[in-house]
C-alpha cells in the first residue's frame, strides 16, 4: 500500500490533469476529489490484496520456490495476473 500522502498527490494529479485536458467541468472540485481518493483506495486495495493471494499462492507450492529468484518472479507474475482476471480487472 502506499500513504495517506501518497495517494491524495496521486489523486489530485489525476483530477487536474482530467480538468486541464478539458475532458470535465467540476462543480465542486472538493466533491470530486473525495470521490475520486475513495476510488483510488478501492482500487489500491485490490491491487493488494491481489498481490497478497500471489504471493500465498506461490509460497504454497509444495517444491518451496524462493523469493528473489526467476522462478519466483514467473510464477508470482503467473498466479498475479490469474487474480486479477478473477476480480475482473486484466
Amino acid at each position: 500500500m502506499i500513504s495517506e500522502d501518497r495517494a491524495s498527490h496521486l489523486t489530485h494529479l489525476v483530477i487536474d490533469g482530467i480538468w486541464n485536458d478539458d475532458l470535465v467541468e467540476y462543480k465542486d472540485e472538493e466533491k470530486a476529489v473525495g470521490i475520486a481518493k475513495r476510488g483510488m483506495n478501492k482500487c489500491l486495495k485490490e491491487f493488494s490484496e491481489v498481490d497478497r493471494a500471489a504471493k500465498a499462492t506461490v509460497q504454497s507450492l509444495k517444491r518451496g520456490v524462493l523469493e528473489g529468484t526467476r522462478e519466483w518472479d514467473i510464477l508470482y507474475n503467473k498466479y498475479y495476473e490469474q487474480e486479477m482476471q478473477k476480480k475482473g480487472i486484466s
